[in-house]
């Protein structure tokens, strides 16, 4: 396969038109160095976020680029006089899911909002009211919680602007109605009855995974010309035997770039240097050739680099983004994929950092799309309130061999089929 592109890469840089992305000089590569478009951006800049996820700005707020949110609160807040919320009103402030998905997202809580698949990420407040607890710690749990336990995954609700201090205050007042267990209507309400989702459709069959429409896209512009005349079947007549196993090895360290590169980006560069193909990350021929890539490896086990300085360095970045706290609901993907792992947060299952990587890109049943790791990274960050980074972002590409290397032996099978 090298070999082949090494070829390629003389044909191609020789015919190499000026455009947003510059290749790699052929006497500048090593002799295995696939060619590459090293210059410019491998997706759409200014990225703009897709049209139909929440519009809202998280400036404010930290994201895996930068730390922007206001810091913990040392001390609590002194509340002097016994708190007379209404507790009608906050019956309905921790069911409504406007507000980051409503306090039952988390929570068992009686009756509120019917008990209606409440998760279990934090305990069963349905008899709070018997704790004993004061206005002002119930209050200021609920404001910030970050100020009795740092390393709590709940948001800070009134730090973090989510909920006013009158509605805390009917919040609290609700709280203290609380005395009795909570009634399910059907056994798949009680969280900690509901079982653990098991994937049981073959995702291979195109019956069951539509998936499969990118593997057929894919072999259609393998053999398509790109501006330079030649298409990937130019250098690549056998992918089948050429990629048995190179899907298996990404991400790795990339030095012409400095940042870890995964398969969507290489197919990006490596098109644009080679074909002149502009298959930006994220766009349909991207999404179909990444697939694509992998599925010729599906069956190999994953195995990446864990072992240069470059690659131990990147993952040791990657193991800080993971912890790092983001957007307006402060959280990290350590916080669902590490404390509160295998638990419900609403109707989703919180799964282990292992087994979240093998299957990607995969198909989405509920969104009839498919989606790639990064965009999954990307909605994570929107999901908790947060500005997504572009997908080619450096911060990504650590994150991803971190993920990558977490799922090490597990056997590549894509496109995958999930909810």
């Amino acid at each position: 396969m090298r070999a082949g592109m090494l070829a390629a890469g003389a044909a191609a840089l020789a015919a190499m038109a000026v455009g947003v992305m510059t290749p790699v000089p052929a006497a500048a590569q090593t002799k295995k160095e696939a060619p590459l478009a090293t210059d410019g951006d491998a997706s759409t800049r200014p990225w703009k976020r897709y049209g139909n996820w929440p519009s809202r700005d998280y400036s404010k707020y930290n994201t895996l680029a930068k730390l922007a949110s206001a810091p913990a609160p040392k001390e609590p807040r002194k509340i002097t006089a016994p708190i007379a919320g209404d507790a009608a009103k906050g019956a309905k402030l921790v069911a409504d899911r406007a507000r980051g998905g409503s306090c039952l997202a988390c929570h068992v809580m009686g009756p509120a909002g019917n008990a209606d698949q409440p998760g279990n990420v934090g305990p069963d407040l349905s008899e709070i009211g018997n704790a004993g607890r004061e206005d002002e710690w119930l209050f200021n749990y609920v404001y910030d919680a970050r100020v009795y336990n740092p390393e709590t995954v709940m948001p800070p609700w009134g730090g973090h602007g989510l909920f006013t201090d009158e509605e805390i205050n009917d919040i609290v007042a609700f709280l203290k109605t609380l005395k009795k267990p909570a009634v399910f209507r059907v056994a798949i309400d009680n969280p900690e009855k509901r079982a653990a989702p098991v994937e049981k459709r073959d995702n291979l069959d195109p019956l069951e995974n539509p998936g499969m429409w990118a593997v057929d896209k894919a072999q259609e512009l393998w053999k398509q010309a790109g501006a330079k005349g030649t298409s990937c079947a130019t250098c690549h007549a056998s992918p089948e035997s050429q990629f048995k196993a190179w899907a298996a090895s990404m991400p790795k360290w990339e030095p012409r770039l400095k940042k870890v590169l995964g398969v969507e980006e290489f197919v990006t560069r490596h098109a644009k240097a080679t074909t002149g193909a502009d298959w930006l990350m994220e766009t349909d021929n991207n999404r179909a050739m990444g697939v694509y890539l992998r599925f010729l490896a599906n069956g190999q086990e994953i195995k990446v680099d864990t072992t240069s300085p470059e690659a131990k360095a990147a993952i040791a970045r990657g193991v800080e983004l993971s912890k790092r706290k983001i957007g307006q609901l402060n959280m990290a993907c350590t916080d669902c994929h590490g404390l509160v792992v295998n638990r419900w947060i609403r109707g989703q299952w919180l799964g282990e950092p292992k087994g979240q990587y093998d299957h990607f890109p995969t198909w989405r049943t509920s969104l009839q799309a498919i989606w790639d790791i990064r965009q999954r990274f990307q909605w994570c960050s929107v999901n908790i309130r947060g500005d997504e980074l572009p997908p080619d972002a450096k911060e990504y590409g650590d994150l991803e061999l971190y993920l990558a290397s977490q799922n090490a032996g597990l056997k590549l099978s894509v496109p995958g089929i999930r909810h």
